[in-house]
C-alpha cells in the first residue's frame, strides 16, 4: 500500500515543496506540493526525479576503508577508528593547518551541512579551508562584507513587486535562481512582464532567460564591471541618482567612476555607448527596479567589482531596501536582531595561503590553490598532508583537476563524506556515505536568508533510516569528535555543547528575549526527537519571529512549525535598514578602500581585448552538481557536453556541427563535439561544467557511459579575482580547432595556418 509524505527538495536553490508517493521504503513518484506556502506546487525536472536520485544503485550504503591499497566495506566503528588514527597524528606532528578541509556545494542543501562544518573547523583550528564558494559566489560575499559589514547580508530582488529587472550573468530559467531563492523563477519573470514590467538580460549567450527578455545585451565576456561602471557614470553625469538612505561615500564613488563613460567602455564591452546610456536611463526611470548579478558576473577577473557595482546601481537609484527593489530577507533562524548601530566591519587578508600568498576571504582560501598547498614545499609552513572532503568533488569543480588528482595521491590521509565514489572520493582512505535524502530531515538555513519571500518550512524524514545507515548529522558529529581527540564520545554531546553555549550567550545579551533567564531552564523547554531538531527549536525560538521561550506566545517554535507541514508564510520582504548593517560606521560604506584600490586594475581593462575566442560556462535545468549525471532521467536530450560555437566562428575555423573539436587552454586541452548555434555570440564558445567522468576507480556507472569532458581542465588555476580569490571561469582565452588524426599538425600550427 502506498502513502504520501512531504519533503523540501534539496536538489537546487529553489527549495520547492514536494509530495512524495512511497511504496514500502521506496519513493515511486514526486510531484509539487500545491499547499506549500512558498513554491505552491511548482516543480522542475530535478524535483520530479527525486525518486530516481534517492534510489540510485551506485549510492554507497556502508563506509569504505582502504586496506592493502583497496577501498573495502567496513563497519561504522571501523571507519571512525581509522579516521581518528589517520588524522590525529598529522595534527599532533605537523599542526592544525596541515589538515585541509574542502566543503562542497551540497553542504548548503542539507541540515547537517549547515549545522556542523563550522564546529569541525573550530575544533580543528585549521586555516587550510577551501570551499565551492571560490569557484562560484565569493565575490558577492566580499562585496557585501565591504558594503554592509556582513558577508552574508546579500540583498535579493523583490521579484513579485518590481517594475524593472536587470539580470547580468544570470540564467534563472536554467538555474532556478541562485543567491536568490525563488521557486518558479520562470513564472515570476512572466508575471513581471504580464503586469507591464521590463526584463533586461545581459549575457554573451542567448539563454532561455535572454529569449524571454524585452532587451538582451550580448556583452563581451568578462567586461561586466566595465558595463555596470559606465551605467553608474551615466546616472551621475545626467543627475539621475536618488541614493538610498543610510549611505556614505556617494560623492567619492562619482569621482572614482568619472572616467568610465559609455564611450570609454563601449569597445571593450562590445556594446554601443548609446545602448549603455539607455540601460541606465531606463533603470533610473522605472518606478521600482532591481539589478541582479550571478555566476557569470562573479567568475570573471573583476568579479568583486561587478558584484559591488550591482549594489551601487541599486543604491544610486534608491532601490536598495525598497519594496520592488532589492531587499534583505529575514530568515526565521537568523540570530535575534540586534539594535542598529556600528559593528565590527569586514576584513580581508587576515592570513594568506602558504605558496602563492593568496589572501583569505571570509575565512577561506581559493579552491584553485588546493593542489599547490598539497604538492609544493615552501619555508612558510607545512603543506597540507591530510584532507577532509565534505560533499566535495574538487577534481572536477576546481581548475586543473589533473594536478589536483595527482596531489591527492600524495596525501598522508584523506576522508571523504560522500554518497558516491567519485573522482575525488576515490583517493580517500575512508569514505563515509550519508543516507539518501528521503531518509533525512530538511530545513533550509542558508537559502531562507536569500528567499524572495519570508517563510519557514521543515520536513522530517519521509522514510525511516535504513538499517546499517547513519544519519548525516551523526556522521559529522562523530567526525568532529574523531579529528579533535574525542573519538568514542557520545555524538549527542556535540549538539548539547552548542545548545549550552548558545543559550549561555543569549541570556547575557540585553536585546535577547531571554536576557537574564536560566539557560538550564531554557534548555529543558526545548523539544525535538534529535539533537539537530532541538537546535532548530532553539534557533526558531530565539529568532526574529520566535516565541522567545514563552515571551511571545504567538511566536515560532518547532512544535508550531510541525503543526504546519506545508510551512508558515511570514510575509513579503520588508525594508530593514539600518539594522542589518555591521560596518564600523553603521552605514552603507559605498566606496570601501579595497574596492577603491582595485579600480585602477579595472581601468587598465579598457585597453584589453582578446583577439581570439574566449570560453564561458553554462548549465542545464536538469543538472546542478556533477553527481546528477549519474541519474538517467537527468541526462540525455539537450543536457549534453558539447562545445557551443557561433556559426561564423565555426565556418572560419572549419568546424562542422557534431564533429569533434579540440579546445586548448592554459591548463590543458579537451575534445568535445561541436554544437553550432547562434545562441552564443561571435568570439565566444561554451562548455558546461560538472562533466569529465572518465577517471578509473569511480562507481558512477551511468555517468561513465557518457562521461563528457572537464571544462575546468582548460584552466591552470592562476587566473583569480584578487579581492575574493574566486577562480576566473568565464572570458578565458582558448584555442579551438577541428579534431584530426594523431600525428597531424599541432593546435598552434593549425591556428597559425588558419590565420
Amino acid at each position: 500500500m502506498s502513502r504520501t509524505a512531504l519533503r523540501i527538495c534539496p536538489l537546487c536553490e529553489a527549495t520547492c515543496g514536494l509530495t512524495l508517493t512511497i511504496e514500502g521504503t521506496r519513493v515511486t513518484r514526486a510531484r509539487g506540493d500545491r499547499d506549500d506556502v512558498f513554491s505552491k506546487g511548482f516543480i522542475c525536472p530535478k524535483g520530479a526525479s527525486f525518486g530516481a536520485v534517492d534510489a540510485d544503485p551506485d549510492r554507497l550504503r556502508t563506509p569504505l576503508v582502504r586496506r592493502d591499497g583497496e577501498l573495502r566495506e567496513a563497519t561504522w566503528e571501523e571507519a571512525f577508528d581509522a579516521v581518528a588514527a589517520g588524522i590525529r597524528p598529522v595534527v599532533e606532528r605537523y599542526g592544525p593547518n596541515s589538515v585541509g578541509v574542502v566543503l562542497g556545494n551540497p553542504n548548503v542543501h542539507t541540515m547537517a551541512g549547515a549545522l556542523y562544518p563550522a564546529l569541525l573547523l573550530a575544533g580543528l583550528g585549521t586555516r587550510s579551508v577551501f570551499t565551492a564558494s571560490t569557484v562560484d559566489q565569493m565575490p558577492k560575499h566580499v562585496s557585501s562584507g565591504l558594503l554592509f559589514g556582513d558577508a552574508n547580508a546579500i540583498p535579493v530582488p523583490d521579484l513579485d513587486h518590481t517594475d524593472h529587472l536587470l539580470l547580468i550573468g544570470a540564467n534563472p530559467l536554467e538555474s532556478n535562481g541562485s543567491l536568490c531563492t525563488a521557486p518558479d523563477f520562470p513564472g515570476k519573470l512572466k508575471a513581471l512582464k504580464a503586469r507591464g514590467g521590463t526584463l533586461v538580460v545581459i549575457d554573451p549567450r542567448r539563454t532561455r532567460t535572454a529569449k524571454l527578455a524585452d532587451r538582451h545585451i550580448a556583452v563581451r565576456p568578462g567586461t561586466d564591471a566595465l558595463l555596470l561602471a559606465a551605467m553608474a557614470q551615466v546616472l551621475f553625469d545626467e543627475g539621475l541618482t536618488e541614493p538610498a538612505p543610510h549611505v556614505q561615500g556617494v560623492e567619492e564613488v562619482a569621482d572614482a567612476l568619472r572616467e568610465f563613460t559609455p564611450e570609454a567602455v563601449a569597445a571593450a564591452c562590445d556594446v554601443e555607448a548609446g545602448v549603455i546610456r539607455t540601460l541606465a536611463r531606463e533603470l533610473a526611470a522605472a518606478p521600482t527596479a532591481a539589478v541582479y548579478g550571478r555566476i557569470g558576473s562573479c567568475t570573471v577577473p573583476h568579479g568583486t567589482l561587478a558584484s559591488w557595482l550591482v549594489d551601487v546601481l541599486n543604491i544610486l537609484t534608491g532601490n536598495l531596501d525598497r519594496p520592488g527593489g532589492a531587499l534583505f530577507p529575514q530568515a526565521a533562524t537568523d540570530k535575534t536582531p540586534r539594535p542598529a548601530g556600528p559593528g565590527r566591519g569586514f576584513a580581508l587578508g587576515r592570513w594568506h595561503s602558504r605558496v602563492s600568498r593568496h589572501p583569505e576571504a571570509k575565512g577561506e582560501l581559493p579552491l584553485s590553490a588546493l593542489a599547490e598547498e598539497i604538492d609544493t614545499a615552501t619555508e612558510q609552513g607545512e603543506p597540507v598532508r591530510a584532507l577532509l572532503a565534505v560533499a566535495a568533488n574538487p577534481v572536477l569543480s576546481a581548475p586543473d583537476g589533473d594536478r589536483l588528482d595527482k596531489a591527492l595521491e600524495s596525501l598522508d590521509f584523506m576522508v571523504s563524506i560522500d554518497p558516491y565514489l567519485n573522482e575525488t572520493a576515490r583517493h580517500a582512505d575512508v569514505v563515509l556515505p550519508p543516507p539518501p535524502p528521503s531518509q533525512s530531515p530538511h530545513h533550509d538555513f542558508a537559502f531562507n536568508t536569500l528567499a524572495v519571500r519570508n517563510q519557514v518550512r521543515y520536513t522530517r524524514p519521509a522514510i525511516p533510516l535504513e538499517p546499517g545507515r547513519m544519519a548525516e548529522t551523526e556522521i559529522l558529529a562523530r567526525l568532529i569528535l574523531a579529528v579533535t581527540g574525542m573519538h568514542g564520545a557520545d555524538p549527542a554531546a556535540v549538539d548539547q555543547m552548542v545548545i549550552d553555549q548558545t543559550l549561555g550567550k543569549a541570556v547575557e545579551e540585553p536585546h535577547s528575549p531571554v536576557h537574564g533567564r536560566d539557560p538550564r531552564e531554557l534548555a529543558a523547554q526545548l523539544t525535538g526527537d534529535t539533537g539537530p531538531e532541538r537546535r532548530l527549536d532553539m534557533m526558531l525560538r530565539l529568532g526574529p519571529y520566535g516565541d522567545g521561550f514563552g515571551v511571545r506566545p504567538d511566536g515560532l517554535s518547532l512544535q508550531k512549525l510541525l503543526a504546519h507541514p506545508h510551512g508558515i508564510d511570514l510575509g513579503p520582504l520588508r525594508p530593514r535598514l539600518p539594522q542589518p548593517l555591521k560596518t564600523r560606521s553603521g552605514k552603507v560604506e559605498l566606496l570601501p578602500q579595497p574596492i577603491a584600490d582595485d579600480l585602477p586594475r579595472l581601468k587598465r581593462a579598457l585597453e584589453e581585448r582578446p583577439d581570439g575566442l574566449v570560453l564561458v560556462g553554462r548549465r542545464h535545468l536538469r543538472s546542478n552538481n556533477s553527481w546528477m549525471h549519474n541519474v538517467p532521467a537527468l541526462t540525455g536530450g539537450s543536457n549534453r557536453c558539447t562545445l557551443h560555437i557561433n556559426p561564423e566562428d565555426a565556418e572560419r575555423l572549419g568546424v562542422r556541427d557534431g564533429a569533434p573539436v579540440r579546445v586548448k587552454g592554459a591548463g590543458g586541452e579537451v575534445t568535445a563535439p561541436a554544437e553550432v548555434t547562434d545562441d552564443v555570440r561571435r568570439g565566444v564558445v561554451s562548455l558546461p561544467h560538472g562533466w569529465g567522468h572518465s577517471r578509473p576507480g569511480t562507481r558512477l556507472s551511468h555517468a561513465a557511459t557518457d562521461p563528457g569532458v572537464n571544462v575546468n581542465q582548460l584552466l591552470d588555476g592562476r587566473l583569480l579575482d584578487p579581492l575574493s580569490g574566486n577562480a576566473v571561469l568565464n572570458g578565458v582565452p582558448v584555442e579551438v580547432v577541428p579534431e584530426t588524426a594523431p600525428g597531424c599538425a599541432s593546435v598552434t600550427e593549425k591556428l597559425t595556418a588558419l590565420t
